[in-house]
């Protein structure tokens, strides 16, 4: 019997994506927020640490393409994210469009590439809103490109800054591996799960 069970455990342990997760809120959220209407989610900066075999197929231009897609990709999955909660009434804010965030950034000559050059609060007076997700994505499968799999490692780093003083309002890293689905929206659902219980911007 204890074979058997040692044996379910440690199947169990292969299948189960070991987690770290770190989460921050900032201790005056609501104070900082009260006037709060509207947030939005710039692109990403993703980071694809592909094998040095994979590294051989491909150009320093394709890798730079791929991480691009990359943010955009978790960029446009948690915009859904909260747009469902939005539709379901169970978010306090409204988020903007990330076509409107996308193209008023491009128009002010900000691109993924030179994001990090622009604090949040320019970033937040830019787009027009009074809070501002942003943050970091490593990956060792680029899963815009649908390669998502059990050997996969990822860790995202999500910080929202108010539009004022660009004050960190706040952080949420969460490292997975393992199998968390075929989709970008499959891995944030995973990741926001137990987040969104204690972000306040979510009812």
């Amino acid at each position: 019997m204890k074979r058997i069970f040692m044996f379910i455990f440690m199947l169990c342990l292969s299948f189960v994506a070991p987690a770290q997760t770190h989460f921050y809120e900032n201790p005056d959220f609501d104070q900082l927020t009260a006037g709060h209407e509207i947030i939005a989610i710039v692109p990403f900066s993703a980071s694809v640490n592909l094998r040095p075999k994979q590294m051989k197929d491909i150009s320093t231009e394709q890798l730079a393409k791929m991480e691009e897609s990359e943010g955009l990709s978790i960029q446009s999955a948690m915009y859904s994210w909260f747009l469902k909660r939005e539709k379901q009434n169970k978010l306090k804010v409204k988020v903007q469009d990330t076509n409107t965030t996308n193209a008023l950034l491009r128009r002010n000559g900000i691109f993924t590439e030179n994001l990090v050059d622009y604090t949040p609060e320019e970033l937040a007076q830019i787009i027009g809103v009074d809070a501002v997700i942003m943050g970091t994505f490593e990956t060792t499968k680029p899963m815009s490109e649908g390669f998502y799999g059990s050997t996969n490692k990822a860790i995202v780093n999500m910080s929202i800054f108010n539009a004022q003083q660009g004050e960190l309002l706040i952080n949420y890293n969460k490292a997975v591996s393992g199998s968390m689905g075929s989709s970008t929206d499959d891995l944030i659902n995973v990741l926001m799960r137990k987040a969104s219980r204690r972000i306040s911007y979510v009812k």
